[in-house]
């Protein structure tokens, strides 16, 4: 009979490690610092989002606040089916439209000349990015008074000069007006954009089209847009992000007359003049909404631009 013997287990050496955290622990550790960011984002942005959602479900005359009750979903049924309301969209999608579009073939056409290689082209592209970077309100006020103003502005006094008449463009043309300094002021911006698309091209393939007889048009048409795309979907979006909320241009040069009174004109008519609350939150959280929506496009066109670098990378 043989005795069997077991091997002694050994102990674990004296000052070994201790466990590691768990993956969990480690996660929160890593958040951790970021949580004062995000309380104070909740705090500033969500809760009078809440609000604002909460009073849109009530008829509230700030004029008579013993007054308010609870009503459902009438005032957005109001906000869409109202004529000046709905005439406040429209002008809404009307001058986002109009705004982005230009601003992105004026964008397209100021980047591409920056492209080129020319004598002053830092100096010039800093001048052509100075409206994006003035204040909006300020920039509104130049060019009502500067620009378009009747007797002493920029624009009849050429005219004056040439001998030709002397319009009154704001009346005449208020939304043209409202358009023209918004795309003024959203250009640069889309050309900064484009350029950033311009530059990240691959030159050796364009080099090969030129060496097989292509002409800068077809270069153009079948290399230059199909790769500036994305940058000209990203431009559209946040342009139109921004376009959509809108209201010192509006509320600057035509005050919301004549036709020019957007959405966000209208929540500030029916808040601060009508003192409507229920249906000025009802309207703003329309465009909330609607923000919402183009800026979850924007973040995929970006998302697909970071994916496009980092695989040609």
């Amino acid at each position: 009979m043989t005795a069997t013997t077991t091997a002694p287990v050994a102990a674990p050496p004296t000052g070994a490690p201790a466990r590691r955290p768990s993956a969990r622990l480690r996660a929160w550790a890593t958040r951790a610092p970021l949580l004062p960011a995000l309380i104070f984002m909740i705090v500033v942005t969500q809760l009078p989002f809440v609000a604002t959602l909460v009073i849109s479900f009530f008829d509230w005359n700030s004029l008579y606040p013993d007054a308010r009750h609870f009503t459902g979903l009438d005032n957005y049924q109001e906000v869409l089916t109202d004529p000046d309301l709905r005439n406040s969209v429209w002008t809404t999608v009307l001058l986002t439209v109009a705004v982005v579009l230009a601003s992105l073939v004026l964008g397209l056409v100021l980047a591409l000349l920056l492209d080129r290689r020319f004598r002053g082209r830092g100096i010039v592209r800093t001048l052509l990015i100075a409206p994006f970077l003035v204040v909006p309100v300020a920039a509104a006020l130049l060019w009502k008074h500067v620009l378009y103003n009747p007797e002493y502005g920029l624009l009849n006094g050429l005219l004056h000069y040439v001998g030709g008449p002397q319009p009154d463009w704001i009346s005449s043309t208020p939304l043209l007006a409202v358009e023209a300094s918004l795309v003024w002021q959203w250009t640069p911006f889309m050309m900064l954009i484009l350029l950033a698309g311009l530059q990240s091209r691959d030159h050796e393939q364009i080099e090969a089209a030129r060496v097989d007889g292509a002409n800068d048009w077809q270069i153009f048409v079948h290399l230059t847009l199909p790769h500036l795309r994305r940058y000209l979907e990203l431009g559209a979006l946040l342009g139109s992000i921004y376009i959509v909320q809108n209201f010192d241009a509006v509320f600057t040069i035509t005050s919301g007359g004549l036709g020019t009174a957007n959405l966000p004109y209208t929540v500030y008519q029916s808040f601060y003049q009508a003192h409507e609350n229920g249906l000025a939150s009802a309207a703003g959280v329309l465009v909330v909404i609607g923000s919402i929506i183009i800026a979850t496009f924007a973040l995929r066109v970006v998302s697909s631009l970071f994916r496009e670098e980092v695989s040609r990378a």
